[in-house]
């Protein structure tokens, strides 16, 4: 199981891009924590998902 913002799911083996694609996130306008690290965007489609990760993901609103 992974830990997505205190959610425990099951995506294990996913990549980040599956995961993010799947839950209608835009990846222009995220940014994910994995394990207390930033993940850089080129790299979601090359980043796996592992039992017990723990990600954050934040989305940006825009406003004015």
């Amino acid at each position: 199981m992974v830990k997505i913002n205190g959610t425990e799911c099951n995506v294990c083996g996913k990549s980040l891009a599956e995961y993010l694609k799947s839950e209608n996130y835009d990846e222009k306008r995220v940014a994910v924590e994995r394990n207390g690290e930033i993940v850089p965007k080129s790299k979601y489609g090359e980043t796996f998902l592992e039992d017990g990760d723990t990600l954050e993901v934040v989305s940006f609103v825009g406003g004015g």
